[in-house]
């Protein structure tokens, strides 16, 4: 059995934007999915699901994407009627719980990282993908399987933060999984990235799930501001019967 851990991110991983209640946490959210489960069910569903709302088209594919959603951008704009959006919602919700995936999730507290690690600091991608990716292996071992990982692009810079941030643990390894651990499970030594345009049905989900995930963390800890939205509460839900847990304890979120 072969594994993909799709991952998105919310927020950004500038330090000294930290102080700006808007930029304080990173979050980097992982779906993993089996990819025999992709090709058979989540692809067609999910292109299924486009087809039918927004009228997307082999040639010109739709891809889901929760803030456009949200504020129904075009190709969503049918969404703006509101029996339209009930439907969609009811049956993006539903799928939401019978797809087969688990979720990690991580999310940093920039300020409070910084006030921590006055002198010596982890890169905050870094130490987001160490917690990410070490429970992705712990996943693998138990599944006696093997994976690999691929993450959305968002351009040059940060492509190449992620690739060096993900090489690294694939060669040296972490202090609590030593490189022969990452190498006996990761198949690939280079993290993939993608762009929106390419059309990845794991990216999109977890594009739908990483903000849900995100709030859910901070308002556990006291720290989102204002309330979470009644969909993103509904997905919430969700979420507690997807991430990852062992002999019923959850290791599939985390606050740093």
């Amino acid at each position: 059995m072969k594994y993909r851990i799709y991952i998105d991110e919310v927020g950004n991983p500038d330090l000294e934007s930290s102080d700006n209640p808007n930029h304080r946490f990173l979050s980097l959210t992982g779906v993993i999915l089996s990819l025999a489960y992709v090709r058979d069910v989540l692809h067609p569903q999910m292109e299924a699901l486009k087809t039918a709302h927004f009228r997307s088209h082999p040639d010109e594919p739709v891809i889901l994407h929760r803030k456009e959603l949200l504020n129904a951008k075009p190709p969503f704009e049918a969404l703006r009627d509101v029996s339209v959006r009930s439907r969609f919602d009811e049956e993006l919700l539903r799928l939401m719980a019978r797809w087969e995936y688990t979720v990690i999730s991580v999310c940093l507290d920039k300020k409070r990282h910084k006030q921590t690690y006055a002198v010596w600091r982890y890169d905050p991608y870094h130490y987001c993908l160490k917690l990410l990716l070490e429970r992705f292996v712990l996943f693998l071992e138990r599944e006696n399987a093997v994976g690999d990982v691929m993450a959305e692009s968002r351009g040059g810079k940060e492509d190449r933060r992620l690739k060096d941030s993900y090489a690294r643990l694939w060669c040296e390894g972490s202090e609590y999984i030593g490189p022969e651990r990452f190498q006996r499970r990761l198949t690939s030594r280079q993290l993939k990235v993608k762009t929106k345009s390419n059309n990845i049905s794991g990216l999109q989900l977890a594009d739908l799930l990483a903000h849900p995930s995100r709030n859910e963390i901070l308002d556990e800890h006291d720290l989102l501001q204002g309330s979470v939205a009644p969909f993103a509460g509904k997905v919430i839900s969700i979420l507690q019967s997807k991430y990852d847990r062992e002999h019923n304890r959850i290791f599939g979120k985390k606050m740093l």
